[in-house]
């Protein structure tokens, strides 16, 4: 029986043999649910068992928001006229390279990420993570979601350093640098180990969270891997558009970010934003390495000073 009202005599009078049914009952008896949350509860009253409703819809929504953000950049990287917003404009990724990546990643979500999906709910019934409606406020989800990025993206820097280390970036995380000029779908390009760990900093910084405050819903939860999802591809299309975030939000790291990133091999280790590579000097590209090289003559010139 699903725990989405907490209420199994509710429950029972709610649920019917189809979904239709089922979602005409929640929207009769429970009339102050907003669409989503009525959606939400007739899906988990008419699946009846919440760690497959809670394993198929993670599962579902990982490979559709993953594969539906990629496709737009996928079709953009046919048509010539965005090339003038192309960060590398003469390395436009064949389609045969964007097959062999597409079957990769694939492989990578079936192999190495579907397992921790689908055991997932057990952990959420323990953390107290809650599948319940109705839905938190927006101002806690928003409050939330915002701490997930800022906690994910200080995990993912210094992770990622670490990849750049002899032998793990031999054996780990060359892989992932196999494009040097990335694009969309190879965002999730990566070696088991390298997905496992960076992939912490998404679902374990939540985990985190839930263990201090006691306090999550799983429906935040999907919000916040779906932005990190449209956010890490995003990351890897390869184009700067006049739109783009990082224009109105300086701090946000954006595509020409981390395609220095891939273009020179180091630096610019952040995924969302800017300030662990400003503030420990780990920025990469020319202008990076022009700024550093004239912080050091302004050092080695004032140490000549207090030596005269």
């Amino acid at each position: 029986m699903s725990q989405v009202f907490g209420n199994t005599t509710l429950s029972n009078l709610i649920r019917d043999t189809t979904y239709s049914a089922t979602l005409q009952n929640v929207k009769e008896f429970q009339p102050q649910l907003g669409f989503m949350e009525t959606h939400w509860a007739a899906y988990y009253l008419f699946m009846n068992n919440d760690k497959l409703a809670t394993g198929l819809m993670f599962f579902l929504l990982h490979e559709f928001m993953y594969f539906f953000r990629c496709l737009p950049w996928f079709i953009i990287d046919q048509i010539p006229y965005f090339r003038r917003w192309k960060i590398q404009p003469t390395k436009i990724p064949s389609v045969k390279e964007q097959w062999h990546c597409f079957k990769s990643v694939l492989l990578s979500h079936f192999l190495v990420e579907a397992i921790p999906i689908w055991t997932f709910h057990p952990m959420c019934e323990k953390l107290g993570i809650s599948v319940q409606v109705p839905f938190p406020s927006i101002s806690r989800q928003t409050f939330e979601i915002c701490l997930f990025f800022v906690l994910e993206d200080m995990w993912h820097y210094w992770a990622h350093r670490l990849f750049h280390y002899g032998v793990f970036y031999k054996y780990i995380h060359k892989q992932h640098h196999r494009y040097a000029a990335p694009f969309g779908l190879a965002a999730e390009y990566a070696h088991p180990m390298e997905t496992m760990t960076l992939g912490f900093g998404t679902v374990g910084m939540p985990i985190l969270y839930v263990m201090y405050t006691g306090n999550l819903h799983l429906f935040t939860l999907c919000l916040w891997i779906t932005l990190r999802l449209f956010q890490a591809v995003d990351a890897h299309s390869g184009y700067h558009f006049p739109w783009s975030l990082c224009n109105f939000m300086p701090f946000w790291a954006g595509a020409e970010h981390h395609d220095l990133h891939h273009h020179f091999f180091i630096g610019n280790y952040a995924s969302s934003f800017r300030w662990w590579d400003f503030c420990l000097d780990t920025e990469a590209g020319p202008d990076a390495k022009l700024s550093r090289e004239e912080k050091m003559k302004s050092v080695a010139a004032k140490n000549i000073k207090k030596k005269n």
